[in-house]
C-alpha cells in the first residue's frame, strides 16, 4: 500500500470519530465460524468494514464484516468479526492493515483465533491448539518495501512471536475447564485449496502441528509494532491420516462452530484476568 502511514492515520481518525474516542486495550480477531465471541461483549459500537476508509472487505463465508467495540467485563475490547486473506486477492499489507489500525486506536495486546487442519496424529477434530510458533510457507511478507520507523524496526525480532506468559495462562485455563488443548506449531500457507496428502505429510515432517491460511501475516505485523500476541486454533479436520478424506469449507465452519464456546472461554478468561 502506498502512503501506508498516511492511510493508517486516516482510517484511525475516522474510527475514533465514529466510536466517540472509545479506546480499547485488547484486540481480538475472529476466524472462520468463530464470530460468537462478541456475544460475550457488552457492545457499544459496530462499524461495517464497507464504511471504513482504506479497509478491505471480507469475502469468505463464515466471516462477518465489521469492527465491534465494547466491554468484556470491565475490559475495553475491539473485535474483528471477519478477517482478510491473501487468497482473496489482497496484498499482504492489506491483509495486515487492520492490525496496524487497532494498534493506533490503542490496543496493547492482540488475540487471534483461526480454524486449522491438524498435522499431528495425536489430534482429534474439535481439539484446540495454542500456537507457540509458526512456519511461514507464504510467498511474501507484509513488511516488504520501505520501512517506516514510526511503525517498527526494519528487522524486527521474531524470537518470541507468541507471548509465553499468555500461552501458559491459556493452557492453565483449558486444564481447569477440562478442555482438550495443547500447544503447537502453526504452518501458514496461501490457500485457497486444502492441502494434498503429501503436503500434509511434508508440513508435519518439517515441524508443523496445524496448517491454515491466515494468522502469520497478522502476527508478523503485530510483532513489528511490539504488540504481544496470543493465538489459538481449532482443529477442524485431520490431514495426517492413513485414509485421507475430502474436506469442504462447510465442514470446517461446522467444526469451528462446535468448538467455538471452548475457544471463546479461553480468550475471555485471558482478557478478564489480564493486567496491563
Amino acid at each position: 500500500m502506498e502512503n501506508l502511514l498516511e492511510k493508517i492515520k486516516e482510517t484511525t481518525n475516522y474510527i475514533k470519530n465514529q466510536v466517540e474516542n472509545f479506546e480499547p486495550d485488547y484486540g481480538v480477531i475472529l476466524g472462520s465460524g468463530l464470530g460468537g465471541f462478541t456475544g460475550e461483549m457488552k457492545i457499544k459500537f459496530e462499524l461495517p468494514y464497507t464504511l471504513i476508509p482504506n479497509f478491505p472487505v471480507s469475502t469468505v463465508k463464515g466471516h462477518g464484516g465489521k469492527l465491534i467495540f465494547g466491554f468484556l467485563g470491565d475490559k475495553k475490547v475491539v473485535a474483528m468479526s471477519g478477517r482478510f486473506h491473501f487468497y482473496e486477492g489482497y496484498t499482504m499489507q492489506q491483509v495486515a492493515f487492520p492490525i496496524r489500525v487497532m494498534k493506533f486506536i490503542g490496543i496493547k495486546k492482540l488475540f487471534i483465533s483461526n480454524a486449522s487442519g491438524g498435522l499431528n496424529p495425536a489430534q482429534q477434530i474439535g481439539d484446540l491448539m495454542i500456537i507457540k510458533d509458526h512456519i511461514s510457507l507464504l510467498p511474501t511478507n507484509p513488511l516488504l518495501g520501505k520501512n517506516d520507523d514510526e511503525l517498527g524496526a526494519r528487522f524486527p525480532d521474531m524470537s518470541e512471536p507468541y507471548d509465553k506468559s499468555l500461552i501458559e495462562r491459556g493452557l492453565a485455563i483449558a486444564a481447569q475447564n477440562k478442555i482438550r488443548c495443547a500447544k503447537g506449531v502453526y504452518v501458514g500457507v496461501t490457500g485457497p485449496c486444502f492441502e494434498s496428502p503429501a503436503e500434509y505429510k511434508y508440513m508435519h515432517i518439517i515441524g508443523g502441528d496445524a496448517v491454515g491460511m491466515s494468522t502469520v501475516p497478522e502476527v508478523i505485523v503485530a510483532r513489528h509494532m511490539l504488540l504481544p500476541v496470543f493465538a489459538i486454533a481449532v482443529i477442524t479436520d485431520l490431514g495426517v491420516t492413513d485414509n485421507p478424506v475430502k474436506i469442504t469449507h462447510e465442514e470446517v465452519i461446522a467444526a469451528a462452530n462446535a468448538a467455538e464456546s471452548k475457544m471463546s472461554l479461553i480468550i475471555k478468561e485471558l482478557i478478564l484476568g489480564d493486567k496491563l
